[in-house]
């Protein structure tokens, strides 16, 4: 056993126990406050668990569904402003960081060439700072959850392509302003993003002509697979293919911009299937750009994509095998209200299957990083360690080769290895080892840095949050355990790794 595990591993021995045995203690009051904060938020901070205990559960939920009223903390914007390429226009990221063109017919040299794919790594590495830097300091923390759930949905690569500078601008233009929107709305942004079509090969879809390259079906099979319909959606492999017949031309633009110069995305005539056509039993006018929305619009509002969303709402808000009732009565109300999301969440959070959820869902590596810093309550000034840490627990951030995005249950994550470094992660984060408070060289912020002390984080501060909710096998441990071990086995425990 490696030396530095021996203490809290010792202490931590009778709390890594089966899910049944994680028994809660806990006064109804703290109990629903710290549920709501562990589902709708990132988990608690203090002052958010003060916050929701002053105002009161129904109206903390109603504000975070109308995110718009909540303003958002000084420094975090001042944060966010600093972060220039998220303020670029996707025409704009590919013409300063892609890929360099010859000028007067000279190429670009390897040293050149070198360069850029430099400078074009700080795209990608603001776009993550971003994310980190929402998830821990923003006060609408519900709809910075709803971005990490539709994003999965939606997932995108960043390794692939253009994907790499386009991946913070698909963020911020295709999933966040949709988030509590209609369905179909968000659906068309992510379709129509330069980035979905680079991911899922949609801008090499062509009519099938001599010479071209002809059809590209990617897209189409994830569309209603994963994105709309589900698996058992009802269509068939003809379906797929008309599909993609009727999404041909949707294609990135070309690096001179062509026609249209303001435009990353554009649709190419030429390169469309102008034939008949029947999709899932309807059949389709010939009218280019029209004939792929109406089609993505008759996805969107199926009933079979009403009960594979409710499904995949319910399972992240309430349990990995979420109750059928319930997704019933989510997919009835999407239908009725013609996929309004915020008015689905609505009846999930009222739902008593919600409230009885407590303590059923197993932390994503994500949730868990980001939820343990919030509750210590440490300045973040620099996101890298939190980062690293997410990789090495298995969900690089933006790192997502497969199209159906990181999984959100407990069979994805919970293993031996996988608990010991989270602990290793508690245990730094615990005793002030991170380097999150200082940052890095170059940064606005390293005057403010870089005199930080290095102070383990306060168990006081923890157990006034958690306390009354800890288990009776946890309490003990901590009875037990000598005064520095505290705040790591806290956040070591399995009552911290659930939500």
């Amino acid at each position: 056993m490696l030396p530095r595990y021996a203490g809290i591993l010792a202490a931590l021995c009778l709390l890594l126990l089966p899910p049944a045995a994680r028994a809660r203690a806990a006064p109804p009051s703290d109990r629903r406050v710290l549920h709501v904060l562990n589902r709708l938020a990132f988990g608690p901070t203090l002052a958010d668990f003060r916050r929701v205990k002053a105002l009161g559960i129904r109206r903390w939920i109603a504000q975070q569904l109308d995110p718009a009223v909540i303003p958002e903390p000084f420094d975090l914007t001042l944060r966010l402003d600093q972060l220039g390429t998220l303020q670029d226009s996707a025409v704009e990221l590919r013409q300063l960081y892609g890929p360099l063109r010859p000028v007067l017919g000279i190429k670009p040299t390897p040293e050149e060439m070198k360069a850029q794919q430099q400078r074009a790594r700080i795209v990608l590495e603001q776009a993550q700072e971003d994310r980190v830097l929402r998830a821990l300091m923003s006060r609408r923390q519900l709809q910075e959850v709803m971005v990490d759930f539709w994003f999965n949905h939606f997932n995108v690569f960043a390794g692939k392509g253009l994907d790499r500078i386009w991946i913070g601008n698909y963020v911020a233009r295709a999933i966040r302003p949709f988030v509590f929107g209609h369905f179909r709305d968000l659906l068309l942004a992510t379709a129509k993003s330069p980035a979905m079509l680079v991911y899922l090969d949609n801008t090499e879809n062509t009519a099938q002509r001599q010479g071209g390259p002809g059809l590209n079906e990617n897209y189409a099979r994830e569309v209603m697979e994963l994105h709309t319909l589900g698996v058992d959606g009802g269509y068939t492999q003809q379906d797929v293919i008309t599909l993609a017949r009727i999404l041909t031309g949707w294609r990135i633009n070309t690096p001179d911009g062509g026609r249209f110069p303001n435009a990353a995305a554009v649709f190419v005539g030429a390169r469309h299937d102008w034939g008949p056509k029947v999709f899932l039993g309807h059949k389709m006018t010939a009218s280019g750009r029209a004939e792929g929305e109406e089609a993505l619009t008759m996805l969107a509002r199926s009933p079979a994509t009403a009960r594979h969303i409710s499904y995949e709402l319910a399972q992240y808000f309430v349990a990995d095998r979420p109750p059928p009732a319930l997704v019933d009565r989510l997919a009835q109300r999407f239908l009725a209200t013609d996929g309004d999301i915020r008015a689905v969440l609505q009846t999930l959070f009222a739902s008593p299957e919600f409230w009885n959820s407590a303590g059923d869902k197993y932390k994503t590596p994500f949730e868990y990083v980001i939820s343990a810093v919030r509750a210590a309550g440490v300045p973040v000034y620099n996101v890298r360690p939190l980062l690293g840490a997410m990789a090495a627990l298995g969900e690089p951030l933006y790192g997502c080769q497969t199209p159906d995005g990181y999984k959100n249950t407990e069979m994805a994550w919970l293993s031996p290895d996988a608990t010991l470094r989270r602990i290793d992660f508690a245990l730094a984060l615990a005793r002030g080892a991170l380097s999150i408070g200082v940052a890095s060289a170059g940064s606005p912020f390293m005057l403010v840095s870089q005199g930080a002390p290095k102070t383990p984080v306060d168990a006081a501060r923890l157990e006034a949050i958690f306390g009354t909710t800890l288990s009776s096998r946890t309490r003990a441990a901590l009875a037990a355990a000598p005064p520095g071990l505290r705040a790591a086995l806290i956040l070591g425990s399995p009552d911290f790794m659930m939500r």
